[in-house]
Formats: structure tokens, sequence, C-alpha cells
């Protein structure tokens, strides 16, 4: 039985290299310029739009939830259209 803890530490670094040396394992890395969350389409914006809540901080664009509220949509879809623009 193993007991002191730099013997523990030896035969678990010998477990896992004979683990490791049996099995023919391959790290394969993936390159892609995809991102992994798809921007956000109109509806979804409006969406989250009707969501917000009153009375909140507007946060760190400064902008007030009843402001964005009642813009309209053409302004709404301009929003969109730069937060695509970054995405």
């Amino acid at each position: 039985m193993v007991t002191d803890s730099q013997n523990i530490l030896i035969r678990w670094s010998k477990h896992f290299s004979q683990l490791l040396s049996d099995n023919d394992v391959r790290q394969t890395e993936i390159h892609t310029s995809e991102s992994l969350l798809s921007e956000p389409r109109a509806l979804e914006f409006e969406m989250a739009i009707g969501k917000l809540n009153r009375n909140i901080s507007p946060g760190n664009v400064q902008i007030p939830e009843k402001l964005i509220k009642a813009v309209g949509r053409i302004i709404r879809s301009e929003i969109h259209d730069l937060i695509n623009a970054s995405w």
C-alpha cells in the first residue's frame, strides 16, 4: 500500500502513462471562422425589447427602456443592424 504523497504521485503518473500509451489517442484541432452563436434575428430582437423591464438602470449604453420602446420600428431596425454588424 502506497501511503506517502510522493509515491502516490509516482504511482498515478505511471498509471496514466500506461493508460495513454496503450490507446491511440490523437488530439484534433478544429479551426472555424464561424461564430458559435448566430446573430440575433429581428424577431428575437423585438421580443427582447418587449421584455425590457420598466424603471431599470439603462446599463452601459445609457439608453433608457422607455426610449427604446418609443422610437418605433425603423430606429429599432437600425439598432438591430448595428448589433449584427458588431457580431
